[in-house]
């Protein structure tokens, strides 16, 4: 499993914040201070509540009554398959019609998309911290995604087909096809 660097700087900071109260239930300032010590990262509770408020994280209770940290208007599930289907359905929501085929290549997954698109869909997929995926670059009309292992690669792949073909009708030929790398 790739391990993930972040330079000590507050952009990354932030970043690695929002991706923790995205992935995790964290109920306290102390113990996201602690998840993020044990990610490398220092920091004052003065700083982290400045932190929070920048990125417009707020307390919020989940369905099974527990009171956690929010990232603006999305609310943290409380399980991660939960977490995963609303992942899924808003991508499903973006996406569908954008994807027109997907290949895998060991831990790489490249991403077809129409003239344009291609942008659009790797800020989607860089938007929802997702296991196994590391990261997306776009060109016009082709999105690389980056998978942490040659299998994540191949889970990813059908996972993205099955995402992207959700609300796309079997009948109208614009189901995304798998490409044989």
């Amino acid at each position: 499993m790739a391990s993930i660097h972040r330079p000590t700087t507050r952009a990354a900071r932030l970043s690695a914040i929002e991706q923790v109260l995205l992935s995790r239930v964290i109920t306290s300032q102390s113990q996201l201070s602690d998840v993020l010590a044990d990610l490398g990262i220092e920091v004052t509770q003065a700083t982290l509540s400045r932190d929070l408020d920048e990125i417009n994280a707020s307390k919020t209770r989940l369905p099974d009554g527990t009171i956690a940290y929010a990232v603006a208007r999305n609310v943290v599930a409380s399980g991660a398959e939960e977490r995963m289907r609303r992942v899924e359905q808003q991508m499903s929501r973006v996406i569908s019609g954008l994807v027109t085929s997907v290949a895998s290549a060991r831990n790489l997954v490249v991403i077809h998309t129409p003239s344009g698109a291609a942008q659009y869909v790797a800020s989607v997929i860089d938007g929802h911290p997702i296991v196994g995926i590391l990261g997306t670059i776009a060109g016009d009309d082709t999105v690389m995604m980056v998978c942490s292992d040659d299998d994540e690669a191949e889970r990813r792949v059908k996972w993205l087909l099955d995402v992207a073909s959700r609300s796309a009708s079997s009948d109208d030929g614009d189901t995304p096809k798998v490409l044989n790398a």
